[in-house]
């Protein structure tokens, strides 16, 4: 039998934003506020983007490097999914 993985609540927050700001790239203090993780150290967000890529794949979110992150396209349903799990 097959689990539906689960998401931390922060990650959840961060998956969320991602998702909100769907097509375009979203800086770490963006996504932070966002997220409602701002008080956070700075690389909070990195950590948790990890976590989200290995539920998702390592492809799922692009890098856009010196500019932030952005949910790719074929993720987005997969994303939704695991929010409403």
């Amino acid at each position: 039998m097959e689990t539906t993985p689960r998401l931390a609540a922060q990650e959840s927050a961060v998956l969320q934003a991602l998702l909100d700001c769907r097509g375009r790239v979203v800086s770490r203090r963006e996504l932070a506020r966002l997220a409602g993780i701002a008080d956070l150290n700075d690389r909070r967000c990195d950590s948790l983007l990890v976590s989200i890529r290995k539920v998702l794949g390592a492809d799922a979110i692009r890098t856009v490097r010196g500019r932030g992150w952005m949910l790719v396209p074929v993720a987005v349903d997969m994303a939704e999914n695991l929010l409403v799990a």
